[in-house]
């Protein structure tokens, strides 16, 4: 790689939610993006880190207004918190002029359960739907459970599998076996009692997501990463629990295995998500590719075999406000899209300002 040509370099703040109590404290943010930083530097870049704080966001505000761009590693739910007070913060720098990934629009977008919904008809969709108040899934979601099929439900907004659960009915009964994402704990209890449970998800206009379960899911995730509209690597997530256990799995373990974008057990979905799903998906989510994050995802879980045996791909969520670990042969072109999309937004500013200056001039000859 070689440093681009701009008279001073492009600056990016790379920002992620550090400890109030203990704000000189490491985290795993610095060890994890120690190869991006190198990329970037090698492109001329200079880094900025920025450990967030809520009680700080005026401060980290400063400092995102002097960078050219903002790459932002924050989920949506950890240790109590939330993104309530640093999404506007974004939106207000976004809004100065500088490059912020994942724009908390674009999260919002295609980065909730919701969008598994949206695009259910794109060809990696089941059979999925929207509970948008508490009263529509006590009215909609039994008849379904009724059906037979076990139904995962999902927070619209969340991560690391919290409030993600398995519920299957027994027959002739309202009791359900919830098996959770986050632990594959099981309980059995009352229909009415876990969705009572649920009440709490539509607080602050929260929704729910509810797709029928993959059988396959035993089977492990295969995490397709992406930098903008481009595949940059794929990433396999194998269960807790192992195949054949006496209670299926459903949760993945963290670990994974990272595979190059050229990976030839993945050329099928790598071309059915840069031809033809990513493009219908932008459409039907009203997203140009220049707004797609440098670095996002979308997990797939196998789906049932079609005609000629081979397998098809259901996606399970899209991960677009803190995806970590990526592949570490995506970081240069991770690197690569991140000055693209910097450049273009300092070319922006300056051809504004000096839009602005020429007026000024004019206004007072």
């Amino acid at each position: 790689m070689s440093a681009p040509p701009y008279a001073t370099a492009l600056r990016l703040a790379l920002v992620w939610r550090g400890d109030p109590h203990a704000p000189e404290q490491p985290t795993r943010h610095q060890t994890r993006l120690q190869p991006l930083m190198a990329a970037l530097a090698a492109l001329g870049v200079a880094v900025e880190p920025v450990a967030y704080f809520d009680e700080a966001a005026a401060a980290a505000r400063e400092r995102l207004l002097g960078c050219d761009g903002a790459m932002v590693w924050v989920n949506p739910l950890a240790e109590g918190q939330d993104r309530s007070r640093l999404d506007p913060m974004l939106r207000e720098v976004a809004a100065a002029g500088v490059w912020v990934s994942a724009h908390p629009d674009v999260i919002l977008a295609m980065g909730t359960k919701e969008v598994l919904v949206r695009t259910r008809d794109l060809g990696w969709g089941a059979d999925t739907h929207l509970y948008e108040s508490f009263e529509a899934l006590a009215r909609e979601c039994p008849a379904r459970l009724a059906a037979g099929q076990a139904r995962v439900l999902k927070r619209n907004r969340g991560n690391d599998g919290q409030d993600v659960w398995k519920v299957e009915m027994a027959p002739n009964t309202a009791v359900v076996t919830v098996q959770a994402a986050a632990s594959d704990a099981v309980e059995q209890l009352p229909l009415g009692a876990f969705l009572a449970r649920c009440r709490t998800l539509f607080e602050a206009g929260g929704r729910v997501v509810d797709q029928a379960f993959q059988p396959r899911v035993g089977e492990g995730m295969i995490r397709c990463y992406l930098s903008g509209d481009a595949v940059v690597g794929f990433g396999e997530q194998f269960p807790r629990l192992p195949l054949g256990a006496a209670m299926p799995a459903l949760g993945m373990a963290s670990a994974k295995t990272m595979h190059p974008a050229t990976e030839p057990r993945f050329g099928r979905l790598r071309r059915a998500m840069e031809e033809d799903w990513l493009p219908r998906m932008l459409g039907l989510l009203g997203l140009a590719p220049k707004d797609l994050p440098a670095v996002w995802d979308a997990d797939f879980l196998l789906g049932p075999r079609d005609a000629a045996g081979s397998d098809t791909y259901v996606l399970c969520e899209i991960n677009v406000s803190s995806v970590l670990p990526f592949p570490d042969m995506a970081v240069e072109a991770i690197a690569r899209s991140a000055v693209v999309c910097m450049a273009k937004a300092r070319a922006v500013r300056e051809a504004d300002a000096a839009g602005l200056s020429r007026y000024t001039r004019e206004q007072g000859s």
